[in-house]
Order: structure tokens, then C-alpha cells, then sequence
């Protein structure tokens, strides 16, 4: 079965392994990432880089953020961006079990959870939680000079990012040793061993994610723990995040799974919930690795559009193969003609 794109032939309708020529393989299998869940733990991160021998990229914090990592790279194959936003506290305080998941979005519901908030028994008790004089400015950060009973002005947006694994990829199409290859569960992995650091898919990649290593300039990024898919077990970040934020399993099954999670979420009042990289007709023909996000992908550090730079190759080529053409044809009349004058 074959679709079009735009302007662009591209080959069977969602099943990237038959289309590089894996004619018996199993089901195609990516990441879910609900947001909405992640409470920024950053398991996942760490579990990628013991079980993949990620090398470490830096310990110190950016600014007065928790994200130590920044953005995607040769050696941040996973990244938990942490998001701070100044607006009404949603439902992300322990005591607020009767109000929706999510933002809030009226003025109502900042009343509700300014009442909710009052009403919460707090003071610290047996968790230890009591206020603790650290000996230094609070530098008026929001809510800092206050109780937590009080902080209703700010909320923290977490996302554990990776790579997308995209339908039509563009790091593979322009890798010129093969390095790149698309596995037979519809992943691409890159064979360090063939890479020679040209850079072609640094540029061919529309998120971003694929990078150089500085020691010895090849290209690294997520493989989806290839070496484990084949062992019959879910990839380490899956299988280490606590609150299931991470869903691993077979895409179709995934993508089931969001749309019945976006449809709680709007009938709950979070009306900011939306899915990226679900579609298969977007510029990419779908993720691999797809994501519930509670804003913009802007405020995320995603593209709100992307669209694979080699997407439009195709019409390119048959484009320049018709002008071609069209030049022969002009040459020869030409060469034809001065033939008869004389």
C-alpha cells in the first residue's frame, strides 16, 4: 500500500521496516511520553546512559533550573526538560485530588485551588516537610518567600525527550556510508562503526537531536535500545521511569493509548492537552516517539511543524530530469536545424 505526501512519493503506508526491505518482521514498536505524568525524576536518563555506556555531560546545573543536560546530544540521549511557567497551580498538589489533571485555565479554577489549598493540612509531621531555614536569600524566586500553601502563581511542565525515530527520516537519507539503518522493528540506529563523521545527518535531522561526539566526531543518539528489542525486553528508560510517563510497546497499540488519554484529559478541563507526533500524514509521516504535551511544543523546545529535509527529493529529481530532458531536446533542435541551413 503506497501513499502521497504533499508533493512526494513515499513508499508503504507506515511500515518503514518493509520499505528497507525487512519482509518478515515484527510489529513496529516506539514510545508514548505522557507529560502529564512526569514528575522529572530523571530515571530515565540515567538508565540510558548505564545501560547504553553513555558517557557523562556535565554535572552543573543551567541557570537557577534543574536541567542539567540543556537539550539532546551525542551523549544526552534521553533529556528532561524542566519547564517552569508563571501561572496558576493545576493539579499538581498532593491535597487537590478533586480537581482535574492538568492547567488550570479559569479564573474559577484558581479560586478552587486557592480554597483547596487553605483547606490542606500541611506543616511538615512525619515527612519531614516542615519549613527549614537554609541560610541564604530566597533571591524572590516564585513562591520561595512563602509557605507552599500559598504557591498558586507557578507550575513546573516536565518532558522526558528523545529521539523521534521518525517515519521518513532524514538522517537516513543522507547518509552516504550507511551507517544509518533502519531495524527490522522500524527503529534507526547508527553503526559507530561505519560512521565517519561527515555530518550529513546533524543537518538532515528536523528536532535537532543527532550530534558529534568532540573526542572522535561521529554520530551518536538513542537507539531505542536495539540490543535489548532484540532480547525480548522493553528499552532501560521504559522500563525504569516510576510513574509510567514513558509507555513502550507496539506503535499502533501506543497511539490507541493517547488518543483515549487526550479525550480523558479534555473531558477532565485541560484543555491545553494535545498530541505531538502522533499524525502519520505530518511532515515526518509520524514519530516513532511520540508525546501528550500541556502547551505549545514551542515551550517545549519542539518544532511546532517540522517537515524532513529530504521530504521533497523525489519531485526534485524528477523535476531535474524533466529540465534535463527539455535541454536535450532544445540542443538537438538546435544542432538539427544548423544542419539544414547548411
Amino acid at each position: 500500500m503506497t501513499r502521497e505526501h504533499g508533493n512526494s512519493f513515499y513508499g508503504p503506508l507506515d511500515d518503514p521496516a518493509a520499505d528497507a526491505g525487512h519482509l518478515d518482521h515484527p510489529p513496529r514498536v516506539g514510545f508514548f511520553t505522557d507529560t502529564s505524568v512526569c514528575i522529572g525524576c530523571k530515571a530515565c536518563e540515567v538508565a540510558c546512559k548505564e545501560w547504553n555506556d553513555v558517557p557523562e555531560d556535565g554535572l552543573g546545573l543551567l541557570g537557577m533550573s534543574f536541567d542539567n543536560t540543556g537539550m539532546l546530544g551525542a551523549s544526552s540521549w534521553r533529556h528532561v526538560a524542566f519547564i517552569e511557567q508563571q501561572r496558576p497551580l493545576g493539579g499538581q498538589d498532593a491535597g487537590l485530588s478533586a480537581l482535574p489533571t492538568g492547567p488550570s485555565v479559569t479564573d474559577a479554577q484558581e479560586e478552587v485551588v486557592a480554597d483547596a489549598l487553605r483547606g490542606t493540612e500541611r506543616g511538615g509531621g512525619e515527612l519531614g516537610t516542615a519549613p527549614v531555614d537554609l541560610g541564604f536569600p530566597s533571591f524572590d524566586l516564585p513562591g520561595a518567600a512563602t509557605g507552599a500553601e500559598t504557591r498558586t502563581d507557578f507550575r513546573w511542565l516536565m518532558s522526558s525527550d528523545v529521539c523521534k525515530h521518525c517515519t521518513h527520516a532524514g538522517c537516513l537519507d543522507v547518509c552516504p556510508t550507511g551507517a544509518l539503518f533502519r531495524t527490522e522493528f522500524s527503529t534507526v540506529v547508527v553503526q559507530q562503526d561505519i560512521c565517519n563523521g561527515c555530518g550529513y545527518c546533524v543537518s538532515g535531522c528536523p528536532y535537532g537531536v543527532i550530534d558529534r561526539r568532540p573526542d572522535d566526531g561521529r554520530a551518536w543518539k538513542c537507539t531505542l535500545c536495539y540490543d535489548r528489542l532484540r532480547g525480548g525486553l522493553e528499552p532501560a528508560c521504559a522500563k525504569a521511569c516510576p510513574t509510567d510517563s514513558i509507555q513502550f510497546g507496539v506503535l499502533d497499540e501506543l497511539r490507541e493509548r493517547a488518543d483515549r488519554r487526550l479525550e480523558q484529559l479534555h473531558g477532565a478541563g485541560v484543555a491545553e492537552a494535545r498530541l505531538y507526533g502522533r499524525d502519520p500524514d505530518d511532515g515526518v509521516g509520524g514519530d516513532g516517539a511520540f508525546f501528550l504535551l500541556l502547551d505549545e511544543p514551542e515551550v517545549y523546545g519542539l518544532p511546532p511543524d517540522p517537515v524532513v529535509p529530504t521530504r521533497d527529493l523525489p519531485d526534485m529529481w524528477r523535476y531535474a530530469g524533466v529540465a534535463a530532458s527539455a535541454l536535450l531536446a532544445a540542443a538537438a533542435a538546435v544542432f538539427v536545424g544548423g544542419g539544414g541551413r547548411r
